[in-house]
């Protein structure tokens, strides 16, 4: 019997299409192997996202392909066109696993929808997924009852903008109404999208988690700008606020980046304001490295290393 591995590189949406592709692998006959050593085939779910996991992905397939039992290697996920020269040069192939989609998850992971309209200019998403498609109400609920099924107490509902999902309110209306003890969680959110209606029905409905991850990236208005993100600190700020009024014991977490182009110590100063405005319970922090392909590589990646690190460190104390 032949052996398989699947190696996860990204977000949540890389896990869950990851444990499809493991089904679909054992529907097909395949066993599980532990390690990648004891493969007969190796999948590698790619983020292209930045830079630093390609490189070890690079890395990693080289290695792979000096092992003496010489394993298929798949690539698939979040790939950027230059990315899938460079891998195909390795001899590797990439492919996408359409027939996933009619999976049903086993772990609580449910894409909602792929791709993203937004192009922040630094972002590859929309260069390696293509633009948002939505998936059925039917197909969601479907997913939904099964996880019920298998007992699963939280599931997570996963989309680069789960906002921007066809009524999304009315979605969560439809899920909450499944019987069952269950919690739904969501991400990511965009401060954009999010509206006032969702507000009120997280507040309202106790099967929506008191919990949002919601991205700030920066608390720079003009860094914000050349970000694309489409709002201002202060509209963050004033979301924030109704958020808590509406959900006193909300727990929030999100993303930023530091050392974006031509970020000066003031404009970064702004990012830590609005961190320790907001007391963010965990903030995930990308040091800014231009990627290929996007907008914001056309710009000088000024900031310097080791001045990013510092501003990274000194963002994460902010939530000690």
């Amino acid at each position: 019997m032949q052996k398989y591995h699947i190696i996860i590189y990204g977000c949540q949406m890389n896990e869950s299409d990851s444990e499809r592709i493991a089904t679909l692998l054992e529907r097909k006959g395949y066993k599980h192997s532990p390690k990648p050593a004891g493969a007969d085939l190796i999948v590698i779910t790619v983020c292209s996202v930045k830079q630093r996991p390609i490189d070890r992905i690079r890395n990693q397939v080289i290695t792979l392909k000096r092992q003496k039992n010489k394993p298929e290697i798949i690539l698939t996920g979040c790939i950027l066109p230059k990315d899938k020269e460079m891998f195909k040069k390795l001899g590797v192939e990439i492919k996408d696993f359409e027939e996933i989609e009619n999976i049903p998850p086993t772990e609580a992971f449910i894409p909602i929808t792929r791709g993203c309209n937004n192009f922040c200019t630094y972002c590859a998403v929309p260069y390696t997924t293509g633009r948002e498609r939505h998936h059925s109400v039917e197909k969601i609920l479907s997913e939904v009852r099964e996880l019920i099924k298998k007992d699963h107490k939280k599931i997570m509902l996963l989309g680069q903008n789960v906002n921007s999902y066809p009524d999304f309110v009315g979605l969560l209306k439809k899920i909450t109404a499944i019987k069952g003890n269950f919690q739904i969680e969501f991400l990511s959110n965009h401060p954009k999208d999010l509206s006032d209606e969702l507000i009120k029905e997280m507040a309202s409905n106790p099967k929506i988690a008191k919990y949002i991850h919601l991205p700030y990236q920066s608390g720079d208005n003009e860094i914000l700008k050349r970000m694309n993100r489409k709002y201002t600190r202060q509209k963050y700020l004033k979301l924030i606020t109704k958020i808590k009024k509406a959900i006193p014991d909300i727990i929030i977490t999100t993303d930023a980046i530091v050392g974006f182009p031509g970020e000066t110590k003031k404009q970064f100063q702004h990012t830590l304001d609005v961190a320790k405005t907001v007391g963010f319970k965990q903030i995930y922090i990308g040091k800014y490295s231009p990627r290929p392909g996007t907008p914001a590589a056309k710009l000088p990646d000024n900031v310097p290393k080791e001045e990013k690190k510092r501003r990274e460190k000194a963002l994460r104390e902010t939530i000690k």
